[in-house]
């Protein structure tokens, strides 16, 4: 299955947001939901079981300047097994002007077992941009080792690399439950917050959640392992 989805979002002129562009094709279906506090509320919900080996699916989304725009999944994704040698991928690339905000704020990933997914972020932040971005893995469901899945992230900062971050789980990863990745964890995530007016943090380590200011912007980077989704998800809650 192939499948696109669109989002681009426009200041009104009046301190809120209007949504230009809202469109999708199953399972990618994109519905705006009452806003919160004046930001632009969208929510992807899934039309269809999946990603499934085989499946290529492509989200856009362009930000505005001055506006700001949070976006939901309703459910958790699970990458399910295909067709024999066949690769899922679940591509997300955002754009976001000066002075917009862009929350990405997903439920978790599951890699389950017999997968092969890919998914891939990539997003271009401009000078003044704010942006909350959070991915979240399970590997394997309840009782279950995980199939194969690899995240990258590539986030650009005023047109210079602000994060390359790639993450490999499975069979086919050697390593990856070892200590020097996982350390036996079924649960890893990341948090990237980008915003010129929060102050600058120092580097921590917190058990098993690493805080990190990163060189190429005002930027600051919480990576986390636990053992299951919803101890992540208050590690990684922003």
């Amino acid at each position: 299955m192939r499948a696109r989805a669109r989002l681009v979002a426009r200041a009104d002129g009046r301190g809120g947001t209007t949504l230009v562009e809202l469109r999708g094709e199953t399972p990618l279906l994109l519905r705006q939901t009452p806003a919160d506090g004046g930001v632009a509320t969208v929510h992807l919900v899934g039309g269809a079981a999946g990603p499934l080996a085989g499946d290529d699916l492509r989200l856009e989304i362009e930000v505005g300047p001055g506006a700001a725009v949070r976006v939901h999944t309703v459910a958790a994704s699970i990458a399910l097994p295909g067709r024999s040698g066949a690769v899922s991928r679940m591509t997300v690339r955002a754009v976001v002007h000066g002075g917009a905000t862009l929350h990405w704020l997903p439920e978790q990933l599951v890699a389950a077992a017999g997968c092969a997914h890919l998914a891939e972020s990539r997003i271009e932040l401009a000078p003044g941009a704010v942006l909350a971005w959070r991915d979240e893995l399970i590997c394997g469901r309840y009782g279950e080792a995980p199939g194969g899945a690899v995240v990258h992230t590539h986030v650009d900062y005023a047109d210079r690399p602000l994060l390359r971050q790639s993450l490999a789980v499975g069979p086919h990863a050697p390593g990856w439950a070892g200590p020097a990745v996982l350390g036996g964890a079924s649960a890893t995530g990341s948090l990237l917050l980008v915003d010129d007016s929060r102050p600058v943090e120092p580097a921590t380590v917190d058990g098993t959640v690493a805080r990190l200011p990163l060189a190429g912007g005002p930027a600051t980077l919480w990576t986390a392992t636990a053992p299951d989704a919803h101890t992540l998800r208050a590690q990684l809650t922003p």
